[in-house]
């Protein structure tokens, strides 16, 4: 049997295992039987479609028909975009310019999603009357600029159409879509318990790939490339400390690390709406274990600062706190005393010894880069990578690797542009907390879901210090932080919400799951 039939077999099986678990608590807190089971079955029916296609571009055809007709019955496009988003890995592949230019454009997989299922939902929202036109937020006005500063700097570098097609085209399908359709789409809880939900589910599947993965050294997705007939470097066999780190669909195990502690922030908004506690825990067991599996030290510490953010801006804080701590001093005898306790620890960022290097490299990285940037502070400089000082990072293969999304961007468009890409995302986190604040009552769903959301942001804001914008990381940022919008968006809208925080105590605004009607 074939590489990727086994492998297809094996992601069938854990994929359908975690359904069978995520399926009761999913139905009877955040969506319908029906609406999980077209999830379920546009996920099985891409995953089919990516393994027995033979060839990359059968494959585009039959996943934009599967994503077309089902986002038709699809009322919530950013729930579908996140539960199948990680479904297959971002293989891609260039659409010649037919003979007027080198290269139309690069298709891979999240990409073709943005065109089937994003686009046509942005040309739905935007004729909508309850959907501000794009530039009116503060948010929106900070993509803009950031899009139209790179264009610019690009076109001072690139030829023309290099520049319009990176800036407008992907700019547009991997910055633009993600954000304005999340953004515009989620209005009330009912559409937000079904994204997280959703998002949660996709985070677990990778988890249960990745668990697998690691256990066994066998990355499940490797085939893929060779049975579509594509060529795609960034994915492959690593190893730390001779463990395999897994990597799943994502391509990369710090990307992998990077999708399961958003999705373990998003999930702890749903802790109090699960019915069954033990699902729950068992859900969030799946997660830790996931993101445990590729070996990557940047998501620990962002899961880590997740949890704690949602804890610190929670009801009963400091008995929360409180508790993380003492959990932490009971753990430390285990930790010191035990071999798995002293590998675990070996891991650790700064503490372990295990790969230190490369932590060194991150701070060397920091270094010289802040020395570069201020030799063209405000819009960058192009070649930067040719720079003498780089030329000691680069690996035995002439390998730079830009480990640090602030540095990557600080470099190419000078600290005006790292400034609208911080603003971005600080704007954002200020109005979900500022948001949030104005709920009085902290055990409102409301304000639990300002917790999840302002938490995961923050928390992908430290990891992406620790790796470059590679893979799917960016479309999951730019989607979270057009969640978080919409959550501002959702709360301001509400006639019961008023100025100084007096909310109404309508049941209805607290968890009781059976009379929310979002």
């Amino acid at each position: 049997m074939p590489d990727h039939l086994r492998t297809l077999i094996v992601i069938l099986v854990l994929a359908t295992a975690v359904f069978a678990i995520a399926r009761a608590p999913a139905c009877a807190t955040a969506c319908s039987i029906e609406d999980f089971r077209r999830w379920r079955n546009t996920w099985f029916a891409i995953t089919l479609a990516a393994f027995l296609a033979h060839n990359f571009w059968i494959f585009v055809i039959l996943a934009s028909l599967i994503i077309f007709f089902v986002a038709a019955k699809e009322p919530n496009k950013p729930a579908l975009f996140f539960f199948i988003l990680f479904a297959v890995s971002p293989l891609k592949a260039d659409i010649p310019g037919l003979g007027i230019m080198n290269l139309l454009f690069t298709v891979h997989y999240p990409r073709l999603l943005a065109l089937v299922l994003l686009l046509p939902a942005y040309f739905y929202l935007r004729k909508q009357p309850t959907s501000e036109r794009f530039g009116q937020l503060l948010t929106d006005k900070f993509i803009i600029a950031y899009i139209l500063l790179n264009f610019f700097l690009m076109l001072s570098a690139n030829s023309l159409t290099n520049s319009l097609r990176v800036i407008i085209f992907y700019s547009f399908t991997d910055v633009f879509l993600p954000y304005y359709v999340t953004s515009r789409s989620l209005r009330n809880l009912q559409s937000f318990r079904e994204a997280l939900m959703a998002f949660s589910i996709a985070a677990m599947i990778l988890s249960a790939v990745g668990c697998f993965e690691a256990a066994r050294g066998w990355l499940l997705y490797d085939p893929l490339e060779r049975a579509l007939d594509v060529k795609w470097s960034l994915g492959g066999y690593l190893d730390r400390d001779d463990t395999l780190r897994a990597i799943a669909s994502t391509g990369q195990p710090i990307a992998l690390g990077y999708v399961i502690a958003v999705g373990i922030g998003l999930y702890l908004y749903l802790q109090r709406l699960v019915p069954q506690k033990f699902i729950w825990a068992i859900g969030m067991a799946l997660l830790i274990a996931g993101l445990i599996s590729p070996l990557s030290r940047g998501p620990w510490v962002g899961a880590a600062v997740m949890v704690l953010l949602f804890q610190m801006t929670g009801p009963s804080a400091s008995s929360r706190l409180a508790k993380l701590g003492l959990l932490g001093i009971i753990s430390l005898p285990f930790l010191l005393e035990t071999s798995l306790g002293e590998k675990i620890v070996s891991y650790l960022p700064f503490i372990g010894t295990i790969e230190a290097s490369t932590i060194t490299y991150r701070q060397r990285l920091v270094e010289i880069a802040i020395g570069v940037i201020l030799q063209n502070p405000f819009f960058g400089a192009s070649n930067y990578l040719y720079s003498p000082v780089f030329q000691e990072l680069r690996t035995g293969s002439g390998f730079l690797d830009m480990v640090n999304s602030y540095i990557a961007i600080g470099l190419s468009s000078g600290l005006v542009g790292l400034f609208l890409f911080c603003g971005f995302f600080a704007v954002t986190a200020w109005k979900i907390f500022f948001a949030m604040r104005k709920l009085t009552d902290k055990h409102d769903e409301r304000h639990t879901l300002g917790q999840a959301l302002f938490a995961t942001l923050l928390g992908i804001m430290v990891i992406i210090f620790t790796v470059s914008s590679i893979s799917i990381i960016p479309i999951v940022y730019w989607s979270i932080a057009g969640a978080g919008v919409a959550y501002v968006r959702m709360l301001a809208a509400d006639p019961l919400l008023e100025p100084r925080g007096k909310i109404s105590t309508s049941p209805a605004k607290h968890f009781r799951p059976s009379t929310i009607s979002g």
